[in-house]
């Protein structure tokens, strides 16, 4: 029940000085182009302003400044909330930095979009509803800490967000600024997890979790919306080809839509895309090679997608799903391991933890493409 509730929900003013200038520019594989963190090919830059879209006035959607968290919505008026408040189904972006957790929940990031926080350091959340994306990067440029807002603007379908500090405009997904004075910085990701409430609170006892307005203050101090997961972009998500169906998406059995979602991998020059129903049917488990990177991708309690390094202590494990595609663990080496952290629970590796494999949080089949074109769909047949 939970992954069906996560999968549907998961389909759910120019700033200064932005005029091409390439000043500060530090990263990428030369002047003009950079490679992106999340892997794939460089990307000239800056992007044309009229490859973008400009749907929006800047803060249209107010991000959030001023973040509250507590351990659960229980006591929230239900005008704001709605009846059930956040169910243990309703779809998070988990974040634990510094032995600290945080969720956020997509009915806040929906409409809001931006949370500038404070967890182990600056950081910022991002989720953009028209890719399912979530991504979480320190919130820092020039070495300084600032605040993010949203632009208006869409590169590729995804979010483009403006720093208050030099008003560049940053891709979402590539976590690079694209036009404006800091041309070609990259943010420093920080891991990410999207699953849900009750899968993300069982592996987190002492998670808190972002309270909507008015508990947390936005940008422009913007009234309060319903926070109850009645998204609010149902049009523009049709005009992507969501279907919140959580399965394919696609035209026939096998072929991918979309808004399918995958989890992304990118190694020794191979891209990689892992469908979620292609895991499902495979037992909840596939392990794979890309380029010289062993990888298990399994799916989650929370209704997600997990990529790990099969590599530990010098050894490359072979793992085994536990309890059914959508169990609680795999085996591995003589040890019981979490699907939703990769962390060890028992066994010769007990408190160990895998590393990931993937750089983002899965997203829709169709963003990740955007992103990178050359990438290889496992074991599908063909795409919309």
């Amino acid at each position: 029940m939970r992954r069906r509730r996560l999968l549907g929900a998961l389909g759910a003013a120019t700033a200064a000085g932005i005029a091409g200038c390439t000043a500060g520019y530090r990263g990428g594989v030369g002047r003009d182009r950079v490679r992106p963190p999340t892997g794939g090919a460089p990307v000239r830059l800056p992007v044309p302003w009229e490859a973008m879209r400009h749907p929006l006035p800047r803060d249209a959607i107010p991000a959030i400044v001023e973040p509250a968290f507590a351990a659960d919505w229980s006591g929230l008026d239900p005008a704001v909330v709605g009846r059930d408040g956040l169910g243990a189904g309703a779809a998070v972006v988990g974040v634990e930095r510094d032995g600290e957790a945080r969720a956020y929940p997509l009915a806040v990031l929906d409409r809001h979009e931006v949370v500038n926080d404070s967890l182990g350091g600056p950081l910022l959340v991002t989720y953009c509803p028209l890719c399912g994306s979530a991504i979480a990067a320190e919130r820092r440029v020039g070495g300084w800490p600032t605040r993010f807002g949203v632009s208006g603007s869409l590169w590729r379908s995804d979010l483009v967000l403006y720093d208050e500090a030099t008003g560049s405009l940053w891709s979402q997904l590539l976590a690079t600024a694209i036009r404006g004075p800091r041309t070609g910085d990259q943010l420093r990701l920080v891991p990410s997890r999207l699953t849900s409430w009750g899968a993300w609170r069982d592996a987190h006892p002492d998670t808190t979790v972002l309270l909507p307005p008015p508990h947390s203050g936005t940008i422009d101090g913007s009234r309060p919306y319903e926070y109850d997961d009645k998204y609010p972009y149902a049009d523009e998500r049709q005009l992507v080809g969501f279907d919140g169906s959580g399965g394919s998406g696609g035209s026939g059995p096998g072929v991918l839509g979309r808004s399918t979602l995958v989890v992304g991998i990118v190694s020794d020059g191979v891209t990689r895309a892992y469908p979620h129903f292609v895991v499902h049917e495979a037992g909840g488990l596939v392990e794979d090679r890309v380029g010289d990177l062993p990888v298990a991708v399994a799916t989650t309690p929370g209704g997600g997608l997990a990529a790990y390094d099969r590599h530990v202590d010098g050894t490359t494990l072979h793992f085994a799903a536990v309890d059914g595609p959508d169990g609680e663990a795999l085996r591995a080496g003589g040890s019981r391991w979490s699907r939703e952290s990769g962390r060890a629970t028992g066994g010769p590796h007990a408190g160990q933890r895998l590393r990931r494999a993937n750089e983002i949080a899965p997203l829709f089949w169709h963003a990740w493409r955007a992103f990178h074109p050359e990438t290889e769909a496992y074991g599908v047949t063909g795409d919309e």
